[in-house]
């Protein structure tokens, strides 16, 4: 069974991007532009990941995060938060709000690929803090 992500990035260019290489990599992937958006899909599609850009229209990163946390029924979705932000603090609030991983832009679609592959697999023992 293909792994489901969710993209929620509102740069068309890294949207793009990541859409192909994840459906290269044989994932049913999803898009959502805005935050409410995003909140919509995790409730409707389930995916396994969520792509989470944290500044976004509507609500940010942030706000998904917490939402998709306090649902029970997304309990097992990994969330990867992807931002311009690389301060300590904003690192810790997204893996404090339930992240499994922050990647700071502009990243490596290879090493992001990995993280993703290494959440799937459950061989991540926490958070991963990837750059």
């Amino acid at each position: 069974m293909a792994r489901r992500v969710l993209i929620a990035e509102d740069e068309s260019n890294i949207v793009t991007s990541l859409e192909f290489l994840l459906r290269e990599n044989g994932c049913d992937v999803r898009v959502a532009r805005d935050g409410d958006e995003a909140v919509r899909l995790s409730e409707s599609f389930v995916p396994d990941v969520v792509l989470l850009d944290v500044m976004m229209p509507v609500k940010s990163g942030f706000e998904v995060c917490r939402a998709i946390r306090a649902n029970p029924a997304l309990r097992g979705v990994k969330i990867v938060m992807l931002t311009a932000r690389s301060r300590d603090a904003e690192r810790d609030k997204g893996l404090g709000l339930g992240a499994h991983a922050y990647v700071t832009k502009p990243f490596s679609t290879k090493a992001l690929l990995a993280s993703i592959e290494e959440l799937l697999r459950g061989a991540a023992q926490g958070p991963v803090r990837a750059k």
